[in-house]
């Protein structure tokens, strides 16, 4: 044997793994296809969002959570109704007594630390036992992404430095080898060594293979949100209709799926493929590091959102509600698109976008430009969106901004007075504190909440009011992100094969494997809860891998 444990994919949910399983004196390989700057995965981009169960944060904020109503949560967002989702169960069960329990110590243990303001993300606008998050849970880390992977990455380096962890990086893995039924290893293909930006295109030129065995395989490959051919092949037709014809992609072009194939040529299975979750809320980036790269915009409540028509979305398609609907909704209109309208004084409270990259304060630690945040201005990359973004609109009178909108389509498709009556009419609920509109109520809801008040929620007014101007539009398209199914797993991370059976010597974590069991999430998540489904499988697979 080359090692005891490889792990193919040097992600978060890998790197985790690895580092567990070193720890415990295992011999590590871990392969990647991308060179050694992409190291960590998708979670370097991340904002860092992780999902606790009643956190000193959340004390601090007066939020009152539990493990019931968690679970209560969760479980109405799955929606578990096949029988695939026995282990999914398990799994969402485990990882809920974990965020509960000792997940916060085990990483403030290593030196993470949370910003004290916990956000409050996908709050559903249904039923209690339906979709949504009753209470903010999501905490952001404080170094976003790079900070949640930087005490995996200080422990790797020095488990490299001991020889128990080695990297193989622009291995790309064509295929397992399985003898008598037992995966050994995988083979493949040496790539060219290409010094690409992190996440930017890099070359596919082969200049070698390559042959590792081992006692135990662990694919940890992320998902498939930067291959849209796939997305759309395993789109949930019957559920969010037809997949739209242009997508912006959340994620780099070398989060490709391919290994989800291979393992299931070696006998794992693959379940729920077409449960998936895609933003609704994605921008084309003006300075794009990967092909189609997009950027969610994370909204505050306030936003009006209209269809491609320039009709209003009923609830729960409102900002920050309900994904998963909203898709729905939009894909119902045949458009791949929808629009916000917005006023300035909206967009300084309430827009922030996705990404470590786009959070310089939180990412850099850098609490004077944080405090920026309470200025009279839209933080940096906001303005830089609106200055420089294809899918911004700035004007001073409603005319003008529908015109310009309708400039940003192939066709003309907004009719200026349609708009008027949509956004006079939300205007008129906005004069009085009593209203029968649901987002109207929602904003009043939102501002009851300290952290919301103080950072995520303007004070409510009427968008044409000339004093809060000028108006802005955004276009929104549709943003390819993560992968709620994948290879079937128990609790020990061990690949099940159709029947039920482990599929002796290989294991799986993170995204490729649903974020545990082949699907933790069901179909809906809680956000904060990638990130931390990636902690938890990697963390269980490392330590259950030959013990």
């Amino acid at each position: 044997m080359d090692c005891d444990l490889l792990v193919i994919g040097a992600g978060l949910a890998g790197l985790v793994a690895a580092t567990e399983a070193a720890g415990r004196g295992l011999r590590v390989i871990m392969l990647d296809q991308e060179g050694e700057q992409s190291l960590g995965g998708q979670a370097f981009w991340s904002l860092g969002g992780l999902f606790f169960i009643d956190s000193p944060e959340q004390r601090h904020m007066r939020i009152r959570d539990s493990l019931a109503l968690a679970r209560q949560d969760w479980m109405g967002s799955a929606g578990f109704d096949r029988p695939e989702d026995h282990w999914p169960r398990y799994w969402a069960e485990a990882y809920l007594d974990f965020a509960n329990g000792e997940k916060r110590a085990w990483l403030h243990a290593m030196g993470m630390r949370w910003f004290p303001v916990v956000g409050w993300a996908e709050r559903g606008g249904g039923l209690a036992t339906g979709h949504g998050n009753s209470v903010p849970r999501f905490h952001v880390t404080w170094g976003t992404g790079p900070g949640v992977l930087a005490p995996f990455l200080r422990r790797a380096e020095a488990l490299r430095t001991e020889s128990a962890i080695a990297f193989r990086f622009r291995h790309r893995v064509d295929g397992l080898i399985v003898e008598n039924g037992t995966v050994v290893g995988a083979h493949g293909a040496v790539l060219a060594p290409d010094h690409a930006a992190r996440g930017g295109p890099t070359s596919r030129e082969v200049v070698g293979d390559f042959r590792f065995r081992a006692g135990a395989i662990l694919v940890s490959s992320g998902g498939i949100g930067g291959n849209q051919d796939l997305v759309r092949q395993s789109w949930p037709r019957s559920r969010l209709g037809e997949p739209p014809a242009f997508m912006v992609s959340g994620v780099p072009a070398h989060v490709d799926g391919r290994m989800l194939a291979i393992a299931q040529q070696a006998g794992g299975s693959v379940i729920n493929g077409d449960r998936m979750w895609h933003y609704t809320e994605g921008l084309r980036n003006w300075d794009p590091i990967w092909p189609g790269h997009g950027i969610r915009i994370l909204p505050g409540p306030s936003s009006l959102w209209l269809d491609a028509h320039g009709r209003r979305f009923p609830a729960p398609a409102m900002p920050g509600f309900d994904t998963l609907a909203t898709l729905k909704a939009i894909r119902a209109t045949g458009h791949d698109h929808s629009w916000f309208i917005l006023t300035r004084a909206i967009i300084k409270k309430e827009f922030a976008l996705s990404g470590s990259e786009q959070n310089p304060d939180l990412t850099g630690k850098d609490i004077p430009l944080l405090l920026k945040r309470l200025g009279k201005n839209p933080p940096g990359p906001v303005q830089a969106f609106m200055d420089k973004g294809a899918d911004f609109v700035v004007r001073n009178t409603l005319d003008d901004l529908v015109a310009a909108m309708n400039g940003l389509t192939d066709a003309p498709l907004l009719d200026v007075e349609r708009v008027r009556a949509e956004v006079e009419a939300r205007d008129r609920e906005i004069d009085n504190p009593f209203s029968k509109d649901a987002q109207v109520t929602a904003i009043h809801g939102a501002r009851n909440y300290l952290g919301d008040k103080l950072m995520r929620t303007a004070r409510p007014h009427r968008l044409l009011d000339p004093k809060a101007g000028p108006l802005i539009a955004v276009r929104l398209n549709i943003l390819t992100r993560k992968t709620l199914g994948g290879l079937q797993t128990d609790l020990s991370g061990r690949v099940l094969e159709l029947s039920g059976k482990p599929v002796p010597g290989l294991y799986a974590a993170g995204e490729v494997a649903g974020f545990g069991g082949g699907g933790l999430h069901g179909y809906n998540a809680l956000e904060g809860t990638f990130l931390g489904g990636c902690l938890f499988s990697g963390r269980v697979a490392g330590r259950a891998v030959g013990a």
